[in-house]
């Protein structure tokens, strides 16, 4: 599992596409449209910072359930009246082992609880987060028609260049794999 797997993780994209879009951003926009592409990336970063955040402390919230459940189990098995022997039909009697030693709780699982519970928390609250905030950032996008509508014709302006550069590597003999970054 990488990295990016987490929302709160992700990095942007390559130098040269990042440069592409800077000068997009800083020909293509007037002032009004910038403050409302940074607002809206802010926006995204905030959602999945407190998602993972809530999504962490949610994660350790059930972790500590789960174990305390898991240790009140193995109390009331503990105390319980158990069989000591199997009687066969035949008369022969047979001693049952005692197995409450091995269900009792273990550091090892409740650092796995923790660990699992805490790391899928953190992975569902940030993507939780990233959704929410995309929403809110597409929201504050679309309230002005006009600004909207120039944003996009930078987007459609800096997609082209992308693909024309792409293009003019993949002329240039690099192969599919450099003009990726791979």
């Amino acid at each position: 599992m990488s990295a990016e797997s987490f929302a709160i993780l992700r990095k942007n994209a390559g130098g040269d596409i990042s440069k592409l879009a800077e000068e997009h951003f800083k020909h293509d926009l007037r002032d009004s449209d910038r403050d409302t592409l940074n607002s809206a990336a802010n926006k995204i970063g905030t959602h999945a910072t407190v998602g993972s955040l809530v999504g962490l402390g949610l994660g350790l919230f059930l972790a500590f359930r789960i174990r305390s459940a898991r240790t009140q189990m193995f109390n009331a098995f503990r105390t319980s009246e158990k069989p000591t022997h199997v009687k066969f039909p035949d008369g022969r009697e047979e001693a049952i082992p005692n197995i409450t030693p091995l269900l009792k709780p273990s550091t090892l699982g409740d650092i796995a609880t923790y660990f699992f519970f805490s790391a899928g928390g953190l992975f569902l609250g940030g993507e939780t987060g990233l959704l929410t905030g995309s929403g809110s950032a597409s929201r504050t996008v679309s309230k002005d028609p006009e600004s909207k509508a120039r944003i996009e014709e930078a987007f459609r302006k800096f997609r082209a260049d992308v693909l024309r550069k792409e293009a003019d590597a993949l002329d240039g003999g690099k192969g599919v794999a450099n003009v990726l970054g791979f």
